[in-house]
Parts: structure tokens; sequence; C-alpha cells
């Protein structure tokens, strides 16, 4: 109900209205459809999607999001994966608050403290910036897989540790941008317990719980090289997908990305523009956690309500996870970044294109600590029961008021103003055509509209959006920027192409002078479209 109020009036728009832009929330409405469609009627071939045709592979060019795949066995069309996609973004706030709220509850937390905290990670003001990306915000199964092993772990209970597993797996699924960081999370995890264990004199653990932590390390490893294999294949098929060096450094920054929040934060979207506008990778570099979240953080640095190696290890884990965060340079002393050592030694991590997704991590350890300073506040503040509930309630009212967004340039609106646009509305007589398909013009934002209006039938298509631009599909748009001349439609044709969709409505690119005379093949106007059939 939090996430409804703060970005309404989304939830009164569902299908029709996306959140924040029309970029990559329209192509991920595609990819948790896709994942939806194929789940039913191709499981076996789950990344052989629609887009990029004729490429293998093709939904693991990005994060896919199969952990939403049986959401997007429900409705059919562009109005379904838009509903879809709305209602699962604002579940994936909803998420983060419950599992942070009951991981503070399990450390120790009172009742409203852990609300605070909850607010403090879910609501984030950094996590305005990532509203078009539904793999970061799914964030949610990181704190709750850690509440269940550690509950599991102290009480004994098979299933619970089992169920962390589970939902770490889960998490993995949703993408690893964040799957990957919550591995090495757990593996780090999983060494500090090793050493609790003998330093307590190697204690015997119960069969049952040594046999559900095997089976939970045997899903969560399948899980993960299971997702793996295809975003292995993809690097190995397409080296311009591979993060280089510079790549990452691009997406790295200053350590003043901390101090600048997102344009649309209602309070400090304004105040914060001089640092932003320095940045070039503004919605990478949009790190600035809350002030009210930062202050209680010190603040439960001192509760002794917790252990203090647990607030110690939080407090170096925020200070360790936000240096990380700033990525590494090319040239300098941020070359010599400790981030540059996970990039070039950990398996995996060179398949992470932005080094501010661990800042993730960083907002969940100071989520933490804020449930700690609210209860040291709290405690020291108020003595009356009812009275605590409602100073309680008003640091998570503060905490909300940080994270709340409004449109970019309008300060002052109400909190609806969020933004919310419409989704253009998919041409009549699109579907129904001979594929494959070639839709022109090949923006980006054009191909991610394109990917949301296949959803009515997924007609295979060589079009397509993802984080890196396939050599084939650069190749198409090479040969055919001088489209309908003859030596274009030949190379269609020897590719396979079908029919072109030429959308007239669409501004395109200019035609460059050295283009040949139009071809004759037969063109038919059908509304906004100019149809080109290829071959027979």
């Amino acid at each position: 109900m939090l996430a409804v109020a703060l970005f309404w009036p989304l939830a009164a728009h569902l299908g029709r209205d996306i959140p924040l832009d029309l970029g990559d929330p329209l192509s991920q409405s595609w990819q948790v459809a896709w994942d939806g469609h194929a789940l039913a009627h191709q499981p076996l071939h789950l990344f052989q999607s629609n887009q990029f045709w004729p490429l293998p592979d093709s939904l693991a060019f990005s994060d896919a999001l199969i952990g939403y795949a049986p959401a997007g066995l429900l409705g059919h069309g562009v109005h379904a994966a838009v509903a879809r996609y709305d209602v699962l973004w604002l579940l994936a706030f909803a998420l983060a608050f419950l599992g942070t709220y009951l991981l503070a509850r399990e450390l120790g937390a009172p009742p409203w403290a852990a609300a605070v905290g909850a607010a403090a990670f879910a609501f984030s003001p950094w996590r305005l910036e990532q509203g078009g990306h539904l793999h970061v915000l799914s964030s949610g199964g990181i704190p709750l897989a850690l509440m269940l092993l550690l509950r599991g772990l102290r009480r004994d209970r098979a299933r619970l540790l089992l169920g962390g597993f589970a939902v770490a797996a889960w998490q993995v699924s949703l993408g690893f941008s964040l799957g990957l960081p919550l591995l090495y999370l757990l593996v780090a995890l999983g060494l500090v317990a090793a050493i609790l264990w003998l330093r307590a004199g190697r204690p015997a653990p119960p069969r049952r719980m040594l046999a559900a932590a095997a089976a939970g390390v045997v899903l969560l490893a399948g899980v993960s090289l299971a997702l793996a294999r295809p975003y292995v294949r993809v690097l190995h098929d397409h080296p311009e997908a591979k993060r280089s060096s510079v790549t990452v450094s691009r997406y790295s920054g200053p350590p003043r990305m901390f101090l600048t929040a997102p344009e649309t934060s209602l309070i400090w979207g304004a105040a914060t523009k001089p640092i932003r506008d320095g940045l070039h990778a503004i919605p990478e570099q949009t790190l600035f956690p809350g002030l009210i979240i930062v202050l209680l953080a010190l603040a439960g640095l001192g509760w002794t309500g917790w252990p203090r190696a647990l607030r110690i290890g939080l407090g170096l884990a925020v200070l360790a996870l936000a240096v990380l965060s700033l990525g590494f340079q090319q040239h300098g002393v941020g070359a010599w970044l400790p981030y540059r050592a996970l990039y070039e030694v950990v398996p995996g991590w060179r398949g992470i294109r932005v080094p501010g997704r661990l800042h993730t991590l960083t907002t969940l350890a100071l989520a933490l600590l804020a449930a700690a300073g609210a209860a040291r506040v709290l405690s020291a503040a108020v003595r009356r029961p009812r009275l605590g509930a409602a100073a309680g309630a008003l640091l998570v009212a503060c905490v909300l008021a940080e994270g709340a967004g409004v449109r970019a340039g309008h300060h002052g609106q109400a909190l609806a103003a969020y933004p919310h646009p419409r989704v253009p509305a998919q041409p009549a007589r699109l579907t129904g055509l001979r594929a494959p398909l070639l839709q022109l013009p090949t923006a980006p934002d054009d191909n991610r509209r394109y990917l949301i209006w296949s959803t009515d039938g997924f007609a295979p298509m060589v079009n397509g959006r993802s984080s890196f631009e396939p050599r084939f599909f650069g190749a198409v748009i090479m040969h055919t920027r001088c489209f309908p001349d003859a030596a274009s439609i030949a190379y269609l044709h020897r590719v396979g192409v079908r029919t072109v969709v030429v959308h007239t409505e669409l501004a395109p690119p200019p035609r460059p002078p050295d283009c040949g005379p139009p071809s004759d093949a037969r063109q038919v106007r059908r509304g906004p479209l100019l149809i080109t059939r290829i071959g027979r």
C-alpha cells in the first residue's frame, strides 16, 4: 500500500501507463511477457526469444527476469504485458519492505524500528532513478533469503534453511546484476559462519540441518549454473557483449555520486542539481541514500540492543560496499580502486556493467543500521508505548518523504506526479504480417516500442533491445540505410526477412545522399504503416 500511495495514480491506470519513462520499462515488460509465453509453449528453449531474429539465446542479451515467468502466464497482448509490469513494479517495493522488516526483526529490532529500516531500504532516494530497471528494484529476495537462512540456523529449522536457499535461487533467476553479488555475499557469510562454528568448538549440527544445507547449496548452484549457460554462450558468440574495462569505467564515478539524488526526488532533486549536472552517466551515478537514513545509521552504530560485532560488521560492510560501488577509472588514482580486483580476478564479475548496482547491498546494510538507530532514538526519547508508536510512525514518514518522487522539473506537486507516461498504442493491422519482420526506423526507443507491441503474437523480428548491439543487427541497420532501394531489399531477401514495416509516424533518420533510386517492390500503406513484402 505504501508503494501504491507514493506512486499514485499508477495503480489506477494499470495496463495504460508505465512507471518513469518509455525506455527500459517497455523492453522489460516484453521480457516478462516472453518468459510466460516461452514457459507455456517452449520451456526447453526459454532463451530463444522473438527479438534479434535469427540469433540464438537472444533473451540472454540482458537480465532475463526469469523468476517472473509465472506472472507472464497471466493475460495476453500489450495491455496485459504493461499491467503485469506495473503490478510487479509496485510489488518489488513491497517485497523489499517486507524482507527487510523481517530481517531486522530477526536480528532483534523492535517492530517500529524494523519498519523504519524496511522503509529505508525499499524507498531509499536512489531507487527513484532505478524506476526503469525492474531487475534492480527487485531486490527484496536478498533480505528475505538472509532472514530465512538466519532463522533456520538459529532455530534448527531445516525447512526455513532450505527456504532461504530457494529464495536466493529465485533472486538469482531475476538477473545476475544482483544475483552474482548475492552469491558472493552468501559465500562470505558462509565463511563467517564457519569461523564462528570453529570458535564454538565445532559442535555437531543435526543431520536434518546438514541435509537441508546440502540440498539448498545444490539447488542454488544448479539454478545459477543453468541460468549462466546461455550467458556464457552469448559471450562466446558475441565478443561485442563483453564488458571491457573502458565500459565499466564509463559507468563508474567519483565519491560525489553519494551526494547526488535523482532529478525526480521530491526533497533532494533540485538541491543536488549542481552536483548531478557534472556527472556523465546520471542513471547509474545517482547514489544518494538519504540524509535521515544516514543519520539514523550513525546512531545505530551505538545501539546496545545489538551485539557490538554485528554493528561493527554492518558499518564496515557499508564502507566496503560504498568503495566498491565507485568502480574504477582507466587512469590516475581511480585505476587502483578495489573494484578493479573484482573485475580482474573474481569469476563472473566481468559480466556486471555497472558497479553502482552494489549500492543495493550498501543501502541494505545502511537500512539495518537505521533500524538500530531508530530503536536507539525511540527508546531514549519515548517511554510510553502509544507515544512510541506515534514517534515510530513519524520516523517512517520522514524516511518515506525522502524517498518520494515527483515529475522532474515540477517540484512541489503532489506525490502522484512521479512520471508514469502512457504506453503508445499498437498500430492497427501490425499483427498477422508474414514473419520474420524488420521494423523501421531502428532507433533504440523505437525498438522498445516494437518489442512491447510484439507481445501480441510474438512474431519473430530482427529488431530488439539489449545491453549491447549485436553485430548482425548493426549490419542490418547499415544495409538498410537506403531502404527501399534494390540493394537493401536484395540483402533482406538473402538473410531471410519476409516483411519490412516502416512506421511513418516515427521520425526516420535522414536518407544518405548516396542512396540509389527506390526499388519497384510492392508497398502497401495501412494507416501509419508502410509495408513491403520481401520475396515470395
